[in-house]
């Protein structure tokens, strides 16, 4: 049974009414004879806890924990560490089989779990199953009042992407042309029957669907990148604008020391300089600046990809249908605030067989070097694609959060009032995160058969784990400090000064960061008035050790962990937890149907090497120079990739009816307190006055990332939305 909360009214000694907000499954007896605990509203620190909880505190932590190495059951509050080895199927295919995630080998987060048994002809690998256990109070489906957006995904991944694959005589067909892209759009994709016509009820406009008594036809909606302005993706302003305004503005560096040079053995992989010379950037900027002038005044930047995709070019050139390349792409910030890209260098490294090949592209004024620039920029976007989709997005959010959400219910009482600060930002999490592993991440999944690196996707995440994640740079300042887009100056707004002052990601983050640091100052400061009692705090010590050297255990002697002594530690640690949960997740999720919908703006995987490197005198390069238009279709995703990808990207950018918004609506623990209480409101006030505030410049013409001719607003970080792709709206959680 779900209890929702208890109340008592009208004791007869006149004490005040009790009040308990559950949210929780009870479960049966029969189950688990143990009896289920639960608080009243009011939020104690471990030393403030009234002598007659204490009792009751400590046995409710200890259950939580578990004991034990059965597999769990459906009915279980059980929360436990895991590594990721249950992404393979090596007992149904060999092909299947898939490293274990999590150790010296390859260090990654931990995950929820679930006991379940070995596979026979794996035993590091643990069985994957169509159920994967979450603790029974994560569970999406029941808890809200709406199951629509786990049900929804369930079906898409279940349902709707099988037919659509069925309806491809042969998978790997490309596009003919690009008109036929457009019909996905405007006439739609014949599908065999559906397994039952009531699945598309779950759809509000995900797809539309013309149904008949013969056929089924699903006509996807028209992306809003490309009905703003249907050529926007053949220019290298918009490729440009999109690393400051689109869904993956956590790739674009400063460029700090020239030339770029690879951290890699060159033994192994080839030079380490980047082929990108001085006289190839002077060239293409004619004269408005020196190298050394640019980097002076902070104006080169470069989105490399070169050092961690490069161990896994000659695995993935293996697989069938996808290619990959190593890359740099350069980009000088102009005196508009704007991004003009000046050179692509794409990189094959040394092999047994083959020397190091690469070659640098720029935009070119004659027809042939104009073509092989589109390419390499299609090679380039499938790279920021597959980053954005497994580091900035995967990584970054949904896969680092879970040990924060295991750590929470572990360590901290549900009476704890940290506890009740961040439990509304890991709510469906990890019900979200089991149906990735099942459907999204796994061996032969969706990000596997759709994203470069392929079958080595997940294992790319864990080395941009090892390399890259730092829990202190998750914070949006240090994160801008990190990557060389910003410094600290205290007189500059937000105390942050913008090398690129029109980077909308980058503004209206800041004013959702400092709204929330803000809340989570007044509540902090509230409940730790003497600093001394964050120190003392066992639970909350316990907490962070755990996070640190369980969740994150490979990574637990890092020398950049934040201490936790005073209040100020404890607010930037639990503000860089939420900001990961909310801002930064919605900057990255609820923009990808409309940014990568119309694929050939963000294919998802290139499945063609660029002619060039063939030579000029193969057949290769003279099928390029023939039709170099069919060149560059046949380097897409194919038909049916694109419309698989394409199914996927609408349903997880979709906000659910109840959908719960950051500030929206008051926890009933906060509300019961009267300081909380008008805290909280003050950051509701705070965060609808940032809406108009992004209104505002969406608006103002000077801000061209975000304004002009054709140009889609940027609306990802405005805090409240309707239901939809509508590519607005933060919710508290990762929920989807």
């Amino acid at each position: 049974m779900f209890l929702k909360d208890i109340q008592v009214i009208g004791l007869d000694d006149g004490a005040p009414t009790f009040h308990s907000s559950c949210g929780s499954w009870v479960h049966s007896k029969f189950d688990n004879p143990i009896k289920r605990i639960f608080f009243n509203n009011k939020s104690y620190l471990p030393c403030e806890t009234p002598e007659g909880l204490k009792e009751y505190r400590e046995k409710e932590l200890t259950l939580m924990r578990g004991f034990g190495i059965k597999e769990r059951e459906a009915h279980d509050r059980i929360y436990d560490y895991d590594v990721y080895n249950d992404l393979g199927d090596p007992d149904s295919d060999p092909d299947l089989k898939r490293p274990v995630l999590g150790g010296k080998d390859h260090p990654y987060p931990r995950r929820c779990r679930t006991g379940r048994p070995r596979c026979k002809t794996d035993p590091m690998s643990e069985t994957p199953s169509s159920d994967v256990y979450v603790p029974r109070d994560e569970s999406f489906s029941g808890v809200k009042q709406l199951s629509f957006a786990f049900n929804t995904v369930y079906s898409v991944l279940h349902a709707i992407v099988p037919t659509l694959q069925t309806s491809f005589i042969d998978t790997n067909l490309p596009f003919p042309f690009f008109t036929a892209i457009d019909k996905m759009y405007n006439e739609g994709i014949d599908i065999p029957e559906l397994p039952h016509k009531g699945i598309l009820d779950l759809f509000p406009r995900l797809m539309k669907a013309v149904t008949d008594l013969n056929n089924s036809v699903i006509c996807f909606e028209t992306p809003a990148v490309f009905e703003k302005d249907k050529f926007s993706w053949f220019r290298d302003d918009e490729f440009a604008r999109q690393l400051l305004a689109g869904i993956n503005p956590h790739a674009i560096r400063r460029v700090t020391e020239w030339p770029p040079k690879s951290n890699l053995d060159p033994e192994i992989y080839g030079s380490a300089e980047s082929a990108i010379t001085t006289e190839i950037v002077e060239k293409e900027i004619k004269g408005l600046m020196t190298v050394k002038e640019a980097m002076e005044q902070k104006r080169l930047y470069v989105l490399d990809y070169h050092d961690i995709f490069i161990p896994y070019v000659s695995n993935v050139r293996e697989l069938e249908n996808t290619t990959l390349y190593g890359s740099r792409t350069l980009f000088l910030l102009t005196h508009d605030n704007i991004l003009r890209v000046v050179a692509i260098e794409l990189t094959r490294p040394k092999s047994d067989t083959q020397p190091q090949w690469r070659q640098v592209f720029t935009p070119g004024w004659d027809a042939t070097s104009s073509w092989l620039w589109r390419i390499a920029k299609a090679h380039v976007l499938a790279q920021d694609s597959g980053y954005h989709q497994l580091v900035s997005h995967w990584l970054r959010t949904h896969c680092c959060t879970e040990p924060y959400i295991i750590a929470t219910n572990r360590q901290l009482s549900a009476m704890h009032p940290i506890y009740r600060l961040i439990d509304p930002h890991f709510r469906y999490t990890m019900e979200i995160n089991a149906l990735a592993r099942e459907a999204l991440i796994n061996a032969g999944g969706i990000i596997e058969s759709c994203f470069s690196p392929g079958k080595y996707s997940i294992e790319l995440s864990s080395a941009a784990y090892d390399l890259q994640w730092q829990f202190n740079t998750e914070a949006l300042p240090e994160d801008l400090i990190s990557r060389g887009l910003a410094e600290k100056d205290e007189a500059a707004p937000h105390g942050l000064r913008l090398f690129i002052s029109d980077f909308p990601y980058a503004n209206d983050g800041l004013l959702i960061w400092d709204s929330i640091k803000q809340w989570v100052s007044d509540y902090v400061n509230y409940y730790y008035p003497d600093p001394k009692l964050v120190e003392t705090d066992e639970e909350l010590q316990a907490w962070w050790t755990e996070i640190r050297t369980e969740g994150h255990g490979d990574k637990k002697d890092e020398p950049w962990w934040p201490v936790l002594k005073t209040p100020e530690d404890l607010i930037q640690i639990i503000t860089t937890i939420v900001w990961v949960t909310s801002g930064h997740h919605a900057a990255v999720n609820f923009g990808q149907y409309d940014f990568a919908g119309y694929f050939p703006n963000r294919p998802t995987t290139a499945r063609k090497n660029i002619p060039s490197e063939y030579g000029y005198s193969s057949q290769e390069w003279k099928d390029f120079v023939d039709k170099p238009e069919i060149a560059l279709l046949h380097t897409f995703p194919s038909q049916a990739l694109a419309s698989k990808v394409m199914a996927v990207l609408d349903v997880l950018s979709t906000h659910s009816p109840d959908e719960e918004y950051m500030g929206e609506y008051m926890e009933a623990a906060w509300k019961d307190d009267p300081e909380i209480s008008a805290a909280f409101e003050r950051f509701r006030g705070r965060l609808m006055e940032i809406e108009g505030i992004i209104d505002s410049r969406n608006l103002d013409p000077e801000l061209k990332n975000r304004h002009g001719a054709g140009v889609v607003p940027y609306q990802l970080l405005k805090p409240f939305s309707e239901p939809g792709v509508t590519m607005k709206g933060i919710p508290y959680s990762i929920s989807i």
